[in-house]
């Protein structure tokens, strides 16, 4: 009788609570291996201001996903999720245990979850543009509200409208029924990293300038040459774009730190609040010295 796939590991939480570090520290406890599920380590390069895991720090562990992209190339979630199966798949092939680690909320779902991603068709999407410059958005959400009523009343912009449309158009489905469910995709145990918020505006406002102090400005500037504007993902990033306008003369260094440390206690808040939203993540205190012992016990 076929036996299940172990359980796929992943550890989540907000940027600079310790993902990296427990995951290493998980798959040299259970004999594992790490897939990156961080959108912004994939791309070659963008190494000081993603905090990417260095070869010491990786501590012997393979990790998959990382060093994927160019910079002027487009992070998508749909290729995550076949490349990020797939190396599942793999590394439990081989009687190993596979680790997520990665605080982009989606493509973690993405790698877990019952996620379905629809097509595209660029003939249908150039048809509805040219509706939309010619009469304007009111008579494509009209059309939207006749066939998908859900999604009407979620999206706003012009552009989702018309992927919505194209969506339907294409599978005969609305847009809102590939909305995603939480629902393993394969046996899942997820750790949560509970961290103290205070505590965390603190490290990542030190993390912020120890990059500053470590050459970021030299990697986006080496970066800005490989085309990294050209890139719709990788020029968003946070330090990244901040780290453009010192390029451009806009900002200062100091200025540029200080707007990167903010943005990065953002995104940390919603981070937070994305994966507080999913009740199957087990949180453990990201200072408890047995954090290791109790999160190994755990995906046991």
């Amino acid at each position: 009788m076929a036996t299940s796939p172990p359980a796929v590991i992943a550890v989540v939480g907000p940027t600079g609570s310790g993902k990296s570090d427990l995951a290493v520290a998980l798959a040299l406890e259970l004999g594992g291996e790490v897939i990156n599920a961080d959108a912004m380590q994939f791309y070659r390069g963008m190494d000081i201001g993603t905090a990417k895991v260095t070869a010491e720090e990786r501590r012997g562990v393979p990790h998959h996903l990382l060093d994927t992209l160019d910079v002027t190339e487009e992070a998508s979630v749909s290729d995550f999720q076949r490349k990020a199966r797939a190396a599942i798949a793999e590394i439990h092939g081989r009687g190993k245990r596979a680790i997520l680690a990665g605080g982009s909320g989606l493509y973690v779902r993405a790698a877990l979850d019952v996620l379905e991603f629809p097509g595209t068709d660029p003939a249908i999407r150039r048809r509805l543009e040219a509706e939309l410059d010619d009469a304007g958005l009111a008579p494509l959400r009209t059309r939207l509200e006749a066939v998908d009523p859900l999604s009407a009343a979620r999206v706003g912009d012009a552009r989702r409208v018309v992927r919505a449309l194209e969506v339907f158009e294409l599978t005969g489905r609305p847009f809102s029924s590939f909305m995603p469910v939480r629902e393993y995709f394969q046996p899942a145990v997820q750790i949560g990293l509970e961290v103290d918020r205070e505590l965390l505006k603190d490290r990542l406002a030190h993390r912020v300038h120890r990059m500053v102090a470590d050459g970021l400005q030299a990697e986006v500037q080496r970066l800005d040459a490989a085309g990294l504007r050209n890139g719709k993902t990788a020029a968003r990033a946070l330090g990244y774009s901040q780290f453009l306008k010192v390029l451009d003369g806009e900002w200062d260094v100091g200025q540029a730190t200080e707007d990167t440390i903010v943005a990065t206690r953002k995104f940390a808040r919603r981070q937070l609040t994305w994966f507080r939203a999913d009740p199957r993540i087990t949180w453990l205190d990201w200072q408890d010295p047995e954090l290791v012992a109790k999160a190994a016990a755990i995906c046991r």
